[in-house]
């Protein structure tokens, strides 16, 4: 793939992301692939990808994506963004990052890496006002986990 090619792959991809429209979504993806990652107790298939996106945007009307940066090399894309939610009137940021694997200008194979404690905190907390000051402060959120 050429670089003019993954401009207009990573164009399309943060546009999705930006429509928050699942169909976007399952036209970047082969229905082959596989997408890994931390939010999602199993591998996701491609053709679930769909269903994956309109059932977070269900669950997360708020969230927004930013593409911050991204690198590239063959088939594969490295892709660094922040999310955004409020939760309870706060604001929460969250950054990661994307490998992603191109066949034909389509992701084969996809590994989300992000530190999820924030996300788990939220989760699992009884005072999300509590987390909202600590991730103000940023205060670590591994002592607020349950265990």
């Amino acid at each position: 793939m050429t670089e003019c090619d993954i401009r207009m792959f990573l164009t399309a991809f943060a546009a999705a992301w930006a429509a928050r429209d699942g169909a976007a979504f399952a036209a970047l993806w082969h229905p082959d692939g596989v997408l890994h990652s931390p939010l999602v107790d199993r591998p996701v298939q491609g053709s679930e990808v769909q269903r994956l996106n309109d059932l977070q945007y269900e669950r997360a009307p708020n969230l927004v994506w930013q593409l911050l940066d991204w690198a590239w090399r063959d088939d594969i894309v490295i892709v660094e963004w922040q999310s955004s939610r409020l939760i309870d009137g706060a604001r929460f940021d969250w950054r990661g990052v994307d490998k992603l694997r191109l066949r034909e200008g389509r992701i084969v194979e996809e590994w989300v890496y992000m530190d999820t404690a924030l996300l788990r905190a939220l989760r699992t907390a009884e005072d999300r006002a509590a987390v909202a000051r600590a991730a103000r402060s940023g205060a670590a959120f591994e002592a607020m986990m349950a265990i």
